[in-house]
């Protein structure tokens, strides 16, 4: 690089402000030309200090650099003038002499110094530099001044200052005429100069003036206005400019790091006459057009007071999504995944997905019957999955709209984690066959963290979907906010850039510009395999919603968009005033497809029973029945042989791979392993990669994904081996068990909880026969994904007949490690679980799998590796699919006695959702005084308590290891063996948290509240645990002496 810039960088003079800015960027290596790829030869260095020569400074060494490439390649590509300078350079001419006059030039030049013609030289170079300041400001800001804005009175400007140009400041894409409404502000008292260049005073900053205009300027590789010709009077240059950057399109590409990509983006959008139509391609515009606004106006028509969040004011969002689709289907796109918020959801199930009309007008009948179990949802939530020919390509596609709740911006981590499933699953490596389309909201998209977390899976090797269309339906208004209160940056689509993906701002009352952007969007995508966005500036003609009046606080924007002629009006204006279309085939057109819902309305008045899993999202074919049940109300047993245990044993505590060193602390703990499994017993660890070998062998993928998940939060796991002399050389012995075992992902996430559980969530979803598994670091952390479980995993049975299997292991207990790493909020998930705590089911003989199915979710606290072993092996030897999650342990990792026995683990064994006392008390059960009830690690605390006290006859343990379904009937044989005792529930938790307000009233229900049940545990508090640890020991023995007190409760009779 340094050798490339002698002559542009070492023969100017630099004071010292000049020289901290003289960096220049490497230049990329020129494309081989016909005659092969570029030499250079040795350049010869310039070290000694130099003095001006008049035409070389800051400003004009792009310009010079590009000469001198072109005078390497062919010294006759230049002028005469240049072939002698560059010549005198190189030959070690004297600082300031290698210039020479091109009057009077000899054929041999000399070194001799003729300056008298040095200024017009100078000037031919730095107008040249301007034109190329020039060109270079409307590719990078020309978006400002683009007219975006479909009402016409826009400006994103939030210091209320008109927009200069200039060659840093330019706001070329800023006044891009985006706004359909002009009001992009909603401010009406500043707006944007149209014509920013060709004024004299704007001409003026770059040393340019109006008698430039008509001369002709050399134009650089970094544009493509020029077509096939290589030179244009500025007049001209300016022109294309505008058309290409200031016209109905802002192209924001400029921040992207790699050339190659913006000089595709600046060939798709600079070249003269990209943005032709074809006949054909214009009817099939205004059709899809008629469709998407008839469709809206009739269900207005029909249903006046219901509400439906319709597309009104942005129409061309069907067009739009229906191009995408139509060019990746053309590039082999099998299968589309989408994710959308409410607004034109109805449109986009009727118009693109294709769901039959009557289905979706039967949904606005207020007499319909649910046919499905669960409470069910909106219309404008439901999701839906249709596969179809495409009518452009003839070709199969799949089109799958995810379900979706009311939190915004919310499904977008679960439509990529279903796309990376589906790709995962048909061997996609590269995204050619499925993608996801993301549907946003301007205000949500600028304001919810989600977006971002999302985006930043997009190129995360084990989460990336290889690029996803994100389409912005720009209301410019967030129900009555506007975006100079909603959003800091100008753009609600600037949160984008962080991942270098280009954003083409499109006035949406120009079909054919928001369709050739949508092209350029797929084709983006389809070369590159990388995020693309496409804002669709729009406004809304409706309130938030058709009940709402929006005039109460955006009254000038709703005046405007009272007076603005409806999209489809203008565009078949504009084709029947061309010729393209008569207004008689117009009226045809909108006839035929106002038959279409006239007909669809009768046949849905048929409608009396409303089916949700006809609005399934992601159906698993061959798992249910036909219509939709189990295939059996039964579990076979979970436990393995001993030979298969052995094996997956050898394989944990081994290296599969030939050289490869690991490290000295792992040689310890492989070894431990080792001896684990000749001694015929697991810990934690062990018993976990039993649980995934043993799936994996059955060919069942498993996926483990969350932070630090491969070596383990606790350092107990190590599923990933690092060679310790070779980078990045790892090793997944998991992946080494047999022949044709599935493969086993375990992937360290972002530091994410919503994102990446959304993203595992959505992984679930494409497949009943995978084990998906999300870890939080600690089980605290697991409410910054709060809305992914509150609104998906625990509801979305019940909402949209949708079953789901995901895992979560949240990390629990009181280790005196202070408030943030203690709990993972037991009481929450068994708040929302769904049994009744003061109705005693009835016992039958499928009593056990019956409630798992009854339920939403299972919780389960295991207090052995055994245990934890046949709850993971159960999520999938299930015959449907429940979310399971399990408050997995900290200390109980390395516990001496937290272990199991292979004997627990073989054929017949299975999950134990209570473990009973099995100990001395067991032997004479009337003479036990006191029986605790408990879960999880504590249990080891009152053992340890019970031994020390002597107490091992009187006191019985019983372990409760499934919360949710309550295990009903096993307390009660156990509350019944002890029928002298009275009853305890233990926990460490504070009594406000923790098992104590679920538990409590099912033990009661279950004894028909013959006995109290005590409470022994930490005192009610807000903090999850304190951060003192003296205080933890202090609140743990005084618990502890309750416990065991056996006259503790006597004054609470």
């Amino acid at each position: 690089m340094h050798r490339l810039r002698t002559c542009a960088v070492r023969l100017r003079p630099l004071t010292a402000s000049q020289a901290a800015q003289s960096v220049v960027p490497p230049r990329p290596p020129a494309a081989a030309g016909p005659s092969g790829a570029r030499t250079l030869g040795p350049i010869r260095r310039y070290t000694a200090p130099v003095a001006s020569e008049p035409f070389l400074n800051g400003t004009s060494s792009n310009y010079v650099e590009e000469m001198y490439f072109a005078w390497l390649e062919n010294p006759k590509s230049v002028h005469k003038s240049w072939d002698v300078f560059f010549r005198n350079a190189n030959a070690g001419a004297p600082p300031g002499t290698a210039y020479q006059s091109p009057l009077g030039l000899s054929e041999a030049p000399q070194i001799s110094s003729l300056v008298g013609a040095q200024p017009n030289v100078e000037k031919l170079v730095e107008d040249h530099l301007a034109v190329q300041s020039l060109i270079r400001a409307y590719q990078v800001m020309g978006h400002h001044n683009a007219h975006l804005d479909p009402l016409g009175i826009s400006c994103v400007n939030f210091d209320d200052a008109p927009v200069n140009s200039g060659f840093q400041d330019i706001r070329g894409h800023q006044v891009a005429q985006l706004d359909p409404l002009g009001i992009m502000d909603a401010d009406l008292d500043s707006c944007v100069p149209t014509d920013i260049i060709t004024s004299s005073d704007k001409l003026g900053f770059y040393g340019l003036d109006e008698s430039d205009l008509e001369k002709v300027f050399r134009l650089p590789t970094t544009t493509f206005i020029g077509g096939s010709e290589s030179a244009l009077p500025l007049k001209e240059i300016i022109r294309r400019l505008e058309m290409a950057y200031c016209q109905h399109i802002g192209v924001e590409f400029m921040f992207i790091n790699d050339l190659e990509q913006c000089q595709w983006i600046r060939q798709k959008f600079e070249t003269p006459g990209v943005m032709q139509f074809t006949l054909e391609e214009k009817r099939t515009l205004l059709a899809r057009m008629v469709r998407s606004t008839r469709f809206e106006e009739f269900l207005q028509k029909k249903w006046s007071a219901e509400k439906r969040f319709g597309l009104e004011g942005c129409e061309s969002l069907i067009p739009a999504l229906k191009t995408i689709i139509d060019m990746s289907s053309g590039s082999g796109v099998e299968y589309v995944i989408m994710g959308m918020p409410h607004r034109g959801r109805l449109n986009v199930l009727a118009n693109v997905i294709r769901k039959e009309l009557e289905q979706i007008f039967c949904q606005f009948d207020s007499k319909l019957e649910a046919a499905d179990e669960g409470s069910g949802d909106v219309k404008y939530h439901l999701g839906m999955y249709h596969r179809r020919i495409n009518r452009v390509t003839d070709r199969n596609i799949t089109l799958s709209l995810v379900a979706n709740p009311s939190h915004l911006e919310a499904a977008d981590p679960v439509v990529q984690g279903k796309t990376k499933a589906e790709q995962f699953y048909c061997g996609d490596d590269d995204g050619n066959r499925v993608m996801s389309i993301l549907i946003h909201g301007d205000a949500a998209f600028a304001g919810q963290g989600i977006v971002y977390e999302t985006f930043h899976l997009s190129d995360l090797p084990s989460y990336t979907t290889h690029g996803t269309v994100h389409v912005v339906v720009n209301n410019q208004i967030g129900f009555t906010t506007d975006p100079r209160m909603a959003r800091s940056s100008p753009y609600p689509t600037d949160v984008a850039r962080v991942v270098n993906a280009p954003i083409f701002h499109v006035n949406a009352d120009d079909p054919e510009a928001v369709i050739y952007v949508c092209k350029v969007a797929a084709e983006w995508r389809a070369a590159f395999h990388k995020d693309v966005v496409v804002d669709l500036v729009c406004y809304r003609r409706m309130g938030h919603n058709e009940m709402d009046e929006p005039m109460f606080t955006q009254p000038l924007m709703y005046k405007q968009i009272k007076k603005q002629k409806p999209v489809l009006l203008k565009y078949a204006e504009k084709l029947i005033a061309d010729g393209s279309v008569s207004r008689q085939e117009y009226e045809e057109e909108i006839a035929k497809y106002d038959k279409i819902c006239e007909e669809a309305y009768a046949r849905s008045k048929d409608e009396k029973i409303l089916h949700i899993k006809h609005w399934l999202d992601s159906p698993w074919p061959g798992f249910f029945t036909l219509d939709g049940q189990p295939k059996s109300m039964s579990c076979p047993s979970t436990g393995l042989t001993e030979e298969n245990l052995d094996h997956i044993g050898q394989v944990a505590s081994s290296v599969p791979v030939e050289d490869f060193t690991i490290h000295g602390g792992l040689s310890r703990i492989l070894k431990g392993r080792a001896e684990m499994v000749r001694k015929r017993t697991v810990d934690w660890a062990l018993g976990e990669y039993m649980a995934f070998g043993s799936l994996l062998k059955e060919g069942i993928h498993v996926r483990l994904s969350g932070q630090d998940v491969e070596r383990g939060t606790f350092s107990h796991r190590h599923h990933v081996l690092h060679d310790q002399n070779v980078d990045k050389r790892i090793c997944i012995p998991m992946n080494h068990l047999a022949p044709d075992q599935a493969p086993y992902t375990v992937c360290n996430s972002s530091l994410s909880e919503y994102g990446v559980l959304g993203f595992e969530l959505g992984f679930a979803m494409a497949s009943p026969n995978a084990l998906i598994l999300w870890e939080a670091q600690f089980g605290d952390f697991h409410n910054t994904a709060q809305c992914i479980i509150d609104q998906f995993i625990c509801p979305g049975q019940a909402k949209w007949v949708r079953q789901n299997g995901i895992v979560l292991l949240l990390p629990h207990g009181m280790e005196g490690m202070g408030p943030e790493h203690s709990s993972a909020r037991p009481e929450r998930f068994l708040q929302m679980c769904n049994d009744d705590p003061d109705v005693m089911p009835t016992l039958t003989d499928d009593f056990a799998v019956r409630q798992l199915y009854d339920c939403n979710w299972i919780v389960v606290n295991c207090s052995t590796p055994g245990n934890y072993f046949h709850v993971i092996r159960r999520q999938i030897l299930l015959p449907f699919r429940k979310p399971l999650i399990v408050f997995t342990p900290k200390s109980l990792l390395r516990h001496p006695e937290a272990r199991s026995s292979f004997d627990e683990m073989l054929p017949g064994s299975e999950f134990q959702r209570l473990i009973p006392e099995g100990g001395a008390a067991a032997q004479r059960p009337d003479d036990v005084k006191r029986l605790i009830f408990c879960t999880g690690k504590v249990y080891y605390e009152l053992t340890k308590e019970r031994k020390n006290r002597g107490m091992d006859q009187t006191v019985a343990v019983a372990r409760i290891e499934q919360l949710s379904p309550f295990p009903f009937d096993q307390v009660k044989a156990e509350s019944e063996r002890f029928a002298n005792a009275d009853l305890v529930w233990c926990q460490e938790e504070h009594k406000n948290q923790g098992y104590y307000d679920y538990v409590k009233p099912r033990i009661r229900t279950t004894i028909q509240r013959a006995k109290p049940v005590w409470y022994a545990g930490r005192d009610p508090a807000a903090a999850p645990a304190t951060g003192n640890k003296n205080t933890h020991l202090l609140e743990l023995r005084r618990f502890l002496d309750k416990a065991f007190g056996l006259d503790a409760f006597q004054d609470q009779q």
